[in-house]
């Protein structure tokens, strides 16, 4: 990793690309900190050192929400809206012929998920400000609510574009890398605070050196999970092109053990968050049930939380792999899995496989996410920081950054191979 990095900086295109993904990120840490116009932040950061659901939404946030930045409400309305987005491409025809038009198609549906994102934002903006009023934490009149919603909004939508700039320009996942950001950011705060919980006492030391264990745990199954794969051997029958004899080699298809990576992570813990988040917007007896029936850590929430693991790893597995598509590809160039018979077989025997390696991976995944979670409880540490959600954001951004580098200094390794062979005279480009 630490040779992919240093051959990086060394081609002027791709240390222009990392350095763009840094400034960028920088951008975002720079605004995580720019207060809101109106808002009292003492009271809002003392609101948040009571913990509870309101520290995890601030995980995602990169610690925006406590100060109640311009970039209060972070990724979570861009997540939302592709969500959405995603779902009804699944369910409506019209939307699945526009997402298949190509570069086109798929610009269009880009530009719906962008106003989706901005009507998830100005909820969200509206009932987060009605209910700093109803916390006494707002106070203005109604212009002074206008200017918080607005500036929230608008900052949702900044942290959107700086997310698409770094896909188009940079390195990485655009939204996964602001995600990543902000958990990283918080880790020093979270080391001093630890170290200040053991020293008065809030921690045993045989208890702190056990949850680092966890913790060391935990990422090495993330690693395992991320770079797991079940190969599937391929053979290609051999052709004679004029006098030149193609094919007859055998290679393989690696199908991922976690195809989404950490998509359905990101995705299951919005989804959730969101309905709990416009329940504390209201009072009443029914919104105090619906914040005790979906508070993180609970029954409810748990079991509600693997479930929506396991189903979006099926459903982003669905949309990025196409068993149909590889099977017609290996049919038209000669390939065939060995005791499988090209076309339909192949296709439903590769579909039958990733449905299985699919279970594992989402399961593992969940138990990764879990595990941490109830340990932690189970040791009587009740602020301690590394979940296992933000740990599996941590390592999957971190290694799918990493791919990506290598995969760049890859293709330009070939075409350094292709201008030599163009300046010898000995391959012809058209």
């Amino acid at each position: 990793m630490l040779d992919s990095f240093r051959d990086a900086f060394r081609l002027p295109d791709l240390k222009r690309r990392i350095l763009f993904t840094i400034g960028v990120l920088f951008l975002f840490r720079l605004g995580a900190h720019i207060p809101t116009p109106g808002i009292d932040t003492q009271a809002m950061s003392e609101l948040f050192d009571q913990g509870g659901v309101l520290g995890f939404l601030d995980i995602f946030a990169g610690g925006a929400l406590r100060r109640f930045s311009i970039f209060a409400l972070g990724v979570a309305p861009y997540i939302n809206s592709s969500i959405v987005m995603q779902l009804l491409v699944v369910v409506f025809p019209t939307l699945e012929r526009m997402q298949k038009e190509g570069e086109e198609g798929r610009k269009k549906i880009v530009q719906i998920t962008r106003w989706g994102t901005i009507v998830f934002a100005l909820i969200q903006a509206v009932g987060m400000t009605f209910w700093l009023r109803s916390m006494g934490i707002f106070s203005g009149a109604l212009f002074d609510g206008l200017v918080v919603v607005t500036t929230v909004t608008t900052g949702a939508v900044a942290v959107m574009w700086l997310g698409e700039e770094i896909s188009d320009h940079g390195i990485g996942n655009g939204i996964s890398l602001l995600i990543f950001a902000g958990i990283v950011a918080r880790i020093p705060e979270a080391v001093i605070r630890t170290w200040n919980m053991m020293k008065l006492g809030e921690i045993n030391l045989l208890v702190f050196f056990m949850a680092i264990a966890l913790m060391i745990v935990v990422v090495a199954g993330c690693i395992l999970l991320q770079e797991g794969q079940r190969r599937l051997p391929v053979q290609y029958a051999k052709r004679v092109v004029g006098n030149k004899v193609y094919g007859g080699q055998s290679t393989f298809i690696p199908l991922r053990v976690n195809q989404a990576g950490v998509i359905p992570i990101i995705f299951a813990s919005s989804v959730l968050l969101f309905p709990y988040t416009i329940a504390r917007f209201f009072s009443g007896d029914i919104a105090a049930f619906m914040q005790r029936l979906l508070a993180p850590g609970s029954v409810v929430y748990t079991a509600l939380y693997v479930f929506l693991i396991i189903f979006f790893s099926y459903f982003y597995t669905a949309v990025v792999f196409n068993p149909a598509e590889v099977a017609t590809n290996m049919k038209k160039y000669g390939g065939f899995i060995l005791g499988i018979r090209p076309g339909r077989p192949t296709s439903d025997f590769i579909e039958k496989v990733m449905s299985r390696i699919t279970l594992g991976g989402a399961v593992f995944l969940a138990a990764i996410a879990l595990i941490p979670t109830l340990m932690t409880k189970m040791m009587g540490i009740t602020s301690f920081y590394f979940g296992g959600t933000a740990i599996l954001i941590v390592v999957g951004v971190a290694l799918d950054t990493v791919h990506q580098i290598e995969g760049q200094l890859l293709m330009r390794h070939y075409e350094g191979i292709l201008k030599k062979r163009d300046k010898a005279g000995g391959l012809l480009r058209f």
